[in-house]
């Protein structure tokens, strides 16, 4: 079953909206940051962003037959660098990512306002990767 190019583009383009939303946080002063409901939005736009790769790593893997691979999170990463859709490095961070989603939705409670603010300036990189490998996989993909 082919891939649908237009739910990955959309959540693609949720991805990119979500990530201009917390660069613009990021430059809030941290002292600013910890102390208004910045940090609540910066969490929500993380963990949406989580969700839309995870939704589109879900569903490259499921219309290639490896649902099994794609009902875990970190099986998610694992599954696209096997597919070779994304490189080890992009593998390695996505299984750091699926940990830290889910800390943010069962753990909440332990993610600290600091802890947000230095994920927002230190590593909206690599989902910017994740951005680039899925739109090269999308090129090559005849559907």
């Amino acid at each position: 079953m082919p891939i649908d190019k237009l739910t990955i583009k959309q959540r693609l383009a949720l991805i990119e909206n979500y990530v201009k939303e917390l660069e613009q946080l990021s430059k809030i002063p941290a002292h600013e940051f910890v102390h208004t409901r910045n940090a609540a939005a910066a969490e929500s736009f993380l963990r949406r962003t989580l969700e839309a790769i995870f939704d589109i790593g879900r569903h490259i893997l499921a219309k290639n037959g490896n649902i099994n691979i794609a009902l875990e999170y970190k099986g998610i990463a694992i599954g696209l660098k096997n597919m070779g859709i994304i490189d080890t490095s992009l593998s390695n961070q996505l299984i750091k990512m699926a940990g830290y989603r889910n800390r943010l939705v069962h753990f909440y409670h332990q993610v600290s306002d600091e802890e947000l603010y230095s994920i927002i300036n230190n590593n909206l990189k690599d989902i910017i990767t994740f951005k680039e490998q899925i739109k090269r996989y999308l090129k090559s993909v005849n559907t």
